[in-house]
């Protein structure tokens, strides 16, 4: 867990790193970065990106806000009112936002993206995996990427068929605009025909989900999955259990280094064409960088550069 304000070294780096792409943080910092020089873009409030993204990336992203305006994260809550992935898309799209910093979207954006003839920069900025979780008391510890499948296409019902108790699977899914629903389809279950769940199975949201496998019931025969960086770094897996899968369990050197199977990206994504000196364009490229990577990590994402976290 890191949610701790920043150290002051990791502070002054941001602030070095940012003075050389053209921007530094506000003076509401300046007890720990330099004085904006004279030709240095300064972000305020009035310039500063709208930004917009995924559930799981909201902790970024008040992180990124806190450091360059020189606020608190509670200060900066209201820059952060992200509306999940496949929406976060749509407001790019039709200008309601700047900045995304989202998982992938549900395919239908693609074609919203074509009709509305619309162009974006998008580069991964970290990786995540998409982990099982399961309720602690439920004595499985690691699933196939098959037996997976068989659960939520319906053929495997029992957690026995799997080495558990004599209990009823109860698999959960997430609703179908979820980046989380984007990603376990098509990494997990690919041109597989997923079962229908009854609609009680179907969660809106990684919070509802969570709480629905771990205590539907009263009995350990919930499944269901959510990001690694949600269950794991902002502690929402307490009273459940992450499964290994195919042996491998998940954790940050396994997603980094590809030995977890189920990997998928955050993006950065802007409107293509914006000029170097665009508040936003500066704020894409810094994410990308060096010491931005240091900022994700930082968070507790795995950042796609293995950089040294310096907290």
């Amino acid at each position: 867990m890191k949610r701790s304000s920043l150290l002051p070294g990791l502070l002054l780096a941001l602030a070095l790193t940012l003075t050389g792409c053209g921007a530094t943080p506000s003076e509401a910092s300046s007890d720990q970065t330099p004085a904006p020089q004279e030709g240095q873009f300064v972000f305020t409030r009035e310039n500063f990106p709208r930004l917009n993204g995924s559930t799981s990336t909201v902790p970024l992203a008040q992180a990124i806000a806190s450091v360059l305006l020189g606020e608190t994260r509670e200060e900066v809550a209201d820059l952060t009112e992200f509306s999940r992935t496949t929406q976060s898309y749509r407001t790019l799209i039709y200008g309601e936002s700047d900045l995304l910093i989202s998982a992938e979207p549900a395919d239908s954006i693609w074609q919203e993206k074509e009709d509305a003839g619309f162009e974006w920069e998008m580069a991964p900025f970290a990786i995540d995996g998409l982990v099982f979780v399961v309720n602690a008391d439920n004595p499985v510890d690691s699933l196939t990427t098959e037996q997976i499948q068989k659960i939520y296409t319906g053929e495997i019902t029992n957690w026995s068929q799997v080495g558990g108790d004599d209990v009823d699977i109860v698999p959960f899914q997430r609703n179908e605009e979820a980046g989380s629903q984007t990603a376990f389809k098509n990494l997990v279950m690919k041109d597989l025909t997923l079962m229908t769940p009854p609609t009680d199975y179907v969660v809106d949201s990684m919070m509802g989900l969570i709480e629905a496998v771990e205590s539907y019931n009263d009995s350990p025969g919930a499944i269901g999955y959510t990001m690694y960086y949600y269950a794991n770094d902002m502690e929402m897996a307490d009273g459940l259990k992450i499964l290994a899968v195919d042996g491998v369990t998940p954790s940050a050197d396994t997603i980094r280094s590809g030995a977890y199977p189920f990997l998928n990206n955050y993006y950065v994504v802007m409107k293509a064409g914006l000029p170097a000196d665009d508040p936003t364009s500066v704020l894409y490229h810094w994410i990308l960088s060096d010491e931005g990577q240091k900022l994700v990590s930082h968070e507790g994402y795995v950042s796609v550069s293995a950089v040294e976290d310096e907290a």
